[in-house]
């Protein structure tokens, strides 16, 4: 099956196959963390049994969601120790203790408070279990902080100097983690995780309200996603577009394969909408383009000139078939997202949010398309930095272990089945909780841990608010 290929680059697919699996849950994770803190602080300021009962609903998908996270990164460290061992002798010094950071820090604290988040409300109380929320929350984002800054040094190398051995040893600290692109980078990535996050709770409420559109749990969750989208998709656009500018300056190559600028425009560069790439003729066949605009995003002025791969050594370029679509599959579905959420606004202004049939059907077919930008600004971002792991500096070619082409086809292969079995069986789990109304009181999960002998069963309480008002 794998037959034509090398150990390079079936080491490569199998790494972008496991890490493909594994962000999307971190993705809707980060999102949906935050968002029960939300839900948890609303309900203990208002007292309404809606938040309550949104919580304990998105709480249970939360852990399940959390769990396969876990597990499909356990993988990818591993990989690092046998299909690139190159790699991580190379950059251990620097990446090492940033990933051990991650670890001690984010996931530790995100463990600590998740067992107090999902079944200590009755032991611990009101306050101290809205302070685990929060720190499971904050544990996310910290995770993010971690692995960001991390994959950004791979991007925008800083802070470090090479030692006899070709290791990268660490010169300053604060340089290696706040590198050039990490700032761009981490905010552009946390607003995806709420993007995607809303797109599936929104998709979630749409569904029941095409089911029984007085449902209240799903008229809230509803509405607190198409606020979501309102505001945060025109931050994630005006940040990529900050964060393009910054990749211009620091990996000019990637932004030309992005834009498809196989030739250097001196007096401006046009907009290419859509098109073929052709590798071997160097150019875009059958070109929807729109003259200057390029050098007008870029550059802020219409004939600033723009340099094309034309420029860089053909050893040195991304494969721009890739970069080209993957970049046009996220830049086009955020501009959806921000038409959903202008979509949702002007119907609640008309006050129609929950009988807009048209506009919850939108709602639904969009659900997944957070998970599907995600992959795709990845792809992007991982695929535009080729030829190089560290770029610049570490070439992928270099970084690889010495492993035989058969051994890690035969491991692929293992993962493909594997994650295939598992994570679809997860994901279909996730959609039947997602698929039960939000009164529903236990989704196939019980309230509490399974208790072994000697554990009593703590007294019940009731959780609802003396004045449980609803809206």
């Amino acid at each position: 099956m794998f037959d034509s290929f090398t150990a390079e680059t079936l080491a490569r697919m199998q790494f972008a196959f496991t890490v493909s699996f594994h962000i999307i849950f971190p993705a809707f994770s980060i999102g949906l963390a935050s968002y029960l803190a939300v839900l948890n602080a609303l309900w203990l300021r208002t007292g309404r049994q809606t938040y309550l009962t949104l919580f304990n609903y998105w709480k249970k998908i939360f852990a399940v969601a959390f769990g396969m996270g876990v597990v499909s990164g356990i993988v990818m460290s591993y990989q690092f120790g046998t299909n690139w061992s190159v790699f991580s002798d190379k950059t251990g010094p620097v990446l090492g203790p940033l990933m051990a950071y991650e670890v001690l820090s984010a996931f530790f604290l995100e463990a600590g408070f998740l067992g107090i988040m999902l079944f200590g409300r009755k032991r611990v109380g009101d306050k101290l279990h809205m302070f685990a929320t929060a720190m499971v929350a904050f544990g996310t984002l910290m995770s993010a902080t971690w692995i960001l800054s991390v994959n950004s040094w791979m991007q925008t190398p800083a802070g470090y100097s090479i030692n006899e051995l070709g290791q990268f040893v660490p010169e300053d600290w604060f340089k290696i983690v706040f590198n050039p692109s990490f700032p761009y980078r981490l905010v552009h990535m946390v607003l995806a995780a709420y993007l995607t996050t809303a797109l599936v709770v929104g998709a979630t409420g749409a569904l029941h309200l095409m089911r029984d559109s007085a449902d209240k749990p799903a008229r809230k969750m509803f509405s607190m996603a198409m606020w979501m989208l309102v505001v945060v998709a025109p931050m994630q656009i005006f940040m990529g577009d900050l964060h393009g500018l910054n990749t211009l300056e620091h990996q000019p190559a990637k932004v030309m394969a992005m834009e498809g600028h196989y030739d250097s425009h001196p007096d401006g560069a046009p907009l290419i909408l859509f098109g073929i790439p052709n590798p071997d003729e160097k150019r875009i066949d059958y070109a929807i383009e729109i003259p200057k605009l390029s050098s007008l995003i870029l550059k802020h002025d219409l004939n600033a000139p723009l340099d094309g791969l034309d420029t860089i050594p053909l050893e040195d370029q991304p494969p721009v078939e890739i970069v080209f679509w993957s970049f046009r599959v996220m830049v086009g579905l955020g501009f959806a997202m921000l038409g959903l959420g202008a979509w949702s606004l002007l119907w609640r202004i008309r006050g129609r949010l929950y009988d807009g049939i048209w506009l919850h059907r939108a709602s639904f077919v969009m659900g997944p398309m957070g998970f599907v930008a995600v992959l795709a600004g990845w792809v992007t971002t991982e695929v535009g930095r080729q030829p190089f792991t560290v770029y610049g500096l570490l070439r992928t070619s270099d970084s690889l272990a010495p492993v035989d082409a058969p051994a890690v086809a035969a491991s692929l292969i293992a993962f493909i089945v594997v994650y295939f079995f598992v994570f679809g069986a997860g994901t279909f789990y996730l959609l039947r909780m997602m698929n039960m109304p939000a009164a529903t009181p236990h989704l196939g999960l019980k309230d509490g841990p399974i208790r072994t002998a000697g554990i009593s069963q703590p007294k019940t309480q009731d959780l609802a608010k003396k004045e449980p008002s609803d809206v």
